[in-house]
């Protein structure tokens, strides 16, 4: 081990300038056993720095190498495992807990022994030794080796100072004095303690010398600590007039901080009364305003709104903590909800009277109308019509101008007592909604009359007249309780049912009027229907327009959409109707709400819209199916504009609703058309000629190309087109399939021309591939009809000339077909002489004559269905020239007339008929 020891010193620890203290061997526990070096190290240098290296011995040679180096200040424990029984394991915790197994106990001992001095020495015991045997850490370790390592060494460490070059001098010189001091070290030393006694005699006679100037010494600092006892005296004096001085400073300073206290304590009181003075203070003539203004006239409405104003600004005021303790706060807090309560209740009373005055003036108005126009002898209906002869709904514009002016009374009145607006809200709706619906069921009975063309009894229409008396009793019950903000709507709804039972009657009557045919009417009756629809629709959109945009001002709800938001619009389809929807996420509750009160009021407002157009509707389908297609153009274009508009208002929901309802009967008259052509029956004794589906086809097609031109609905149409084609292309095959009169051929031959011009004229580009249809059909039938009513004209000669096919068939050549005896020229001679000229124009003027039988007039097509038989008999013609040249070649055989005799004999019968 003392090898190992100088070995590690000389390689590894020198070279570091450090010192090796101790040293064991140890291993890892629980591995397998691969010996290294625990050793306990100094540095060489001040400060002395302390380490534990672990060297292990290298695999490749017998040098060994540094592999791990902790400092001694890390090592927090030194665990020995057991202090009682010997054991060679012991840990070290570092920053991890080291597991070590020593070669022997004695080594680990050793080891521990050292650290535990180390420790004592230069880290003031900071490490915890645990299982480690007290007498080991007491008690020196055994001489030997190791103990002059841990022990020997380290006291040399602590004791060895080195010479400064001053000592080294003085040293130096003594031994030069004296020469046997390198030769004679004992001499030399016993020379230097007589010297040494010498000196230390001479100290001692020096200080026995200097006792006198020792007492003078003593004297002196007697004299001095007398000195000193007197200025302490004088500093204690000092110090107590000092001290009155301080106390009469801090008094002052007291006094000065009350001082300062007090005028902060003024500023923040005057600070608050004059918040309370500026913020909760109400002028006298605001008040006065709030008390007895003039709610009637312009400059009075101002008044009382910027008095309203600064009393919700006052009501409103932030107060600070603590201020709603006080008496004068309170007090001023009632008297403003008193004002408040005040101002509310004569406000609500002065608007509801408004409402009921213009509604009774309005009212009136249509009263002494209706009076005036119900003297004896005259025609109400008439003169209902010729008073509204231009088909236009009263302006409400100057009863809005009006009520505008309290539009910010209003918007107080809904911050300060909502129980209150929305009284007047239900009020203005109760008035409105008869008043609207008065207005609106005259509108409408004028455009069925307008739309029917006609009048009809006087008393089907006559709304009995009231009298004066009637009028004023009404009115005055209306009056009679305004105080009230409810108190007249129990009068209103009496009134609303008498005056409104005779419009439903007049409803019933027009709707009970018989269905017309569409025949009946041609286009400037269509044109007329057209244009009061569509002036239906114009009265009616700025009417619920300037409503909305009333109510949205008047009682301060929010129209349009302002905050920060996404609106999704969606798109529901019923009935084949697109309808908008939208759905707003992000903004807040209190927009939508407003927008859903808005539409609320207005459907309460203009309940009887809907069912007033739907009854127009309903009429104009009565009076023409074909009505259905200017009513869905008109109706989806407003629709479109609403939606752009608003997609949530009321009129783009209502519009959309009858919108849904004029697709329902536009879908109906196309499911007639299409029930009328399964239901068609054919007459059996006359000619089919152009169906009337198909003529009516062509009806609906040219008036659906006029009305749906650059129409937002087309692709309605488009499937409506489709549906109503294939219905007429498989009713045409239905009919010409039982026909008995007319040839299947010519039935289909007839239609499908007409259907295909009927198609190249309109120009319907969704029903391209029909016309092409439309086109193969005809030209089909026209080839069977030909073929078929042609058959064989040249009958003997057609059988002759079959069976010389068929002997070419059979192998034959063509040029010894003549030596057959059945087919040779003599018999081809003889069949050609029974068919002379004469004989075959009678056979072409009897069939003339009988494709002139099959075939209508309207249509127009024997000419061209005479010109196909023509080109085919002349086919025929050639094929039979043709067969004679090559079957008998050189004969010299040829028919007795020509394809020239052949046009003459056609043209001549054309022009004989």
């Amino acid at each position: 081990m003392t090898a190992i020891k100088h070995a590690l010193q000389r390689d590894i620890f020198t070279p570091n300038d450090e010192r090796l203290l101790s040293i064991v061997n140890v291993c890892k526990a629980g591995k397998k056993k691969r010996n290294c070096f625990l050793c306990a190290t100094v540095t060489t240098e001040r400060p002395v720095q302390v380490n534990v290296v672990k060297v292990k011995k290298s695999d490749k040679g017998d040098f060994y190498k540094r592999q791990t180096a902790w400092a001694l200040r890390d090592l927090a424990i030194v665990d020995a495992k057991d202090a009682v029984k010997e054991s060679p394991e012991f840990d070290l915790h570092f920053d991890k807990v080291y597991k070590w197994v020593a070669s022997s106990t004695v080594e680990k001992n050793t080891f521990i022994s050292c650290i535990w001095k180390l420790n004592q020495r230069y880290l003031r015991k900071k490490i915890d030794f645990i299982n480690v045997s007290s007498q080991l850490l007491e008690e020196s370790v055994p001489s030997g080796e190791n103990q002059s390592v841990a022990g020997g060494d380290e006291e040399a460490v602590d004791e060895y100072q080195e010479l400064n070059a001053r000592e080294e001098q003085d040293i130096e010189i003594m031994m030069e004095g004296c020469e046997y001091a390198i030769a004679n070290a004992e001499a030399f030393a016993e020379k230097l303690s007589r010297e040494l006694q010498v000196l230390d005699g001479a100290n001692i006679q020096s200080i026995m010398a200097s006792e006198k100037q020792v007492n003078i010494l003593m004297k002196l600092l007697d004299e001095a600590l007398k000195e000193v006892d007197q200025i302490e005296l004088k500093l204690s004096s000092y110090e107590e007039m000092l001290q009155s001085v301080k106390e009469q400073m801090d008094q002052i300073s007291e006094s000065n901080h009350l001082i300062h206290l007090s005028n902060t304590n003024n500023v923040k009181l005057l600070s608050e009364i004059e918040f309370l003075v500026n913020h909760m203070d109400l002028a006298k003539g605001h008040i006065k305003a709030l008390q007895e203004g003039d709610l009637t006239s312009s400059r009075g409405i101002e008044a009382c709104t910027n008095a309203a104003d600064a009393l919700l600004q006052c009501m409103n005021v932030a107060l600070r903590p603590g201020h709603d303790m006080l008496h004068a706060v309170k007090q001023q807090q009632q008297r403003f909800s008193d004002l408040r309560e005040q101002f509310a209740r004569r406000l609500a009373s002065h608007l509801n009277s408004v409402f009921v005055q213009q509604f009774t003036q309005t009212l009136l108005q249509l009263y002494n109308r209706s009076s005036y126009h119900s003297v004896p002898g005259h025609d109400q209906s008439s003169t209902l019509a010729q008073h509204s002869a231009e088909l236009t709904l009263p302006n409400h514009h100057p009863f809005h101008r009006d009520l505008l002016r309290y539009a910010k009374l209003m918007e107080w009145l809904k911050n300060t007592d909502y129980g209150k607006y929305e009284g007047l809200t239900k009020n203005y709706m109760d008035y409105l909604s008869r008043l609207y619906e008065r207005e609106i069921k005259d509108f409408f009975e004028v455009a069925k009359i307008k739309m029917t063309g006609t009048t009809r009894e006087g008393k089907k229409f006559a709304t009995l007249p009231r009298k004066e008396s009637a009028v004023k009793q009404e009115t005055e019950s209306l009056h009679g309780s305004s105080g009230k903000l409810t108190g007249s709507t129990s009068s209103l709804n009496k009134l609303s049912v008498q005056s409104s039972g005779n419009r439903r009657s007049q409803s019933s009557s027009l709707l009970d009027m018989g269905n017309m045919s569409a025949s009946d009417l041609d286009v400037a009756d269509r044109t007329k229907f057209d244009k009061i629809f569509e002036q239906v629709l114009s009265e009616l959109e700025p009417l619920c327009l300037a409503e909305q945009d009333f109510i949205s001002k008047f009682f301060k709800l929010q129209q349009h959409q302002t905050t920060s938001g996404t609106t999704t619009n969606e798109v529901e389809e019923v009935d084949g109707v697109a309808l908008s929807r939208s759905y707003t996420s992000g903004v807040p509750q209190t927009v939508s709400s407003e927008k859903d009160m808005i539409r609320q009021m207005m459907t309460k407002i203009f309940r009887c819209i809907e069912p007033e157009l739907n009854n127009l509707i309903a009429l104009g389908d009565k009076i023409d199916s074909f009505n259905s297609l200017y009513m869905l153009v008109k109706m989806s274009h407003h629709v479109w504009t609403a939606q752009n508009v608003d997609p949530a208002s009321f009129l783009s929901t209502t519009l959309g609703n009858v919108l849904v309802t004029v697709k329902r009967n536009f879908d109906k008259c196309i499911s007639n058309q299409m029930k009328q052509m399964d239901e068609v029956k054919i007459s059996k004794k006359s000619k089919v000629g152009i169906l009337p589906f198909v003529a009516e086809f062509e009806e609906f097609a040219a008036l659906a190309e006029s009305i749906f031109k650059n129409a937002e609905r087309r692709g309605d149409l488009d499937k409506a087109y489709i549906k109503l084609i294939r219905a007429v292309f498989d009713s045409v095959e239905k009919v010409a399939n039982e026909s008995q009169k007319t040839p299947r051929d010519v039935v289909m031959m007839e239609n499908f021309h007409h259907i295909f011009a009927t198609l190249s004229r309109l120009k319907i580009s969704c029903l391209e591939a029909e016309k092409k249809e439309a086109k193969q059909k005809y030209t089909d039938h026209l080839q069977s009809y030909v073929i078929y009513s042609l058959g064989q004209p040249l009958e003997k000669l057609n059988h002759f000339f079959e069976g010389v096919e068929a002997r070419v068939a059979q192998g034959i050549r063509e040029e010894e077909v003549s030596y057959q005896l059945a087919f040779n020229k003599q018999e081809l001679r003889k069949v050609i002489k029974e068919y002379p000229g004469k004989e075959v124009k009678k056979g072409l003027d009897n069939l003339y004559k009988k494709v002139d039988k099959h075939l209508c007039e309207e249509e127009n097509l024997l000419q061209v269905v005479w010109h196909s038989m023509q080109d085919e008999f002349i086919r025929q013609y050639k094929h039979f020239e043709g067969l004679i040249a090559r079957c008998y070649p050189g004969s010299g055989i040829t028919m007795e007339f020509t394809i020239q005799d052949i046009l003459d004999y056609c043209s001549s019968i054309a022009q004989s008929h």
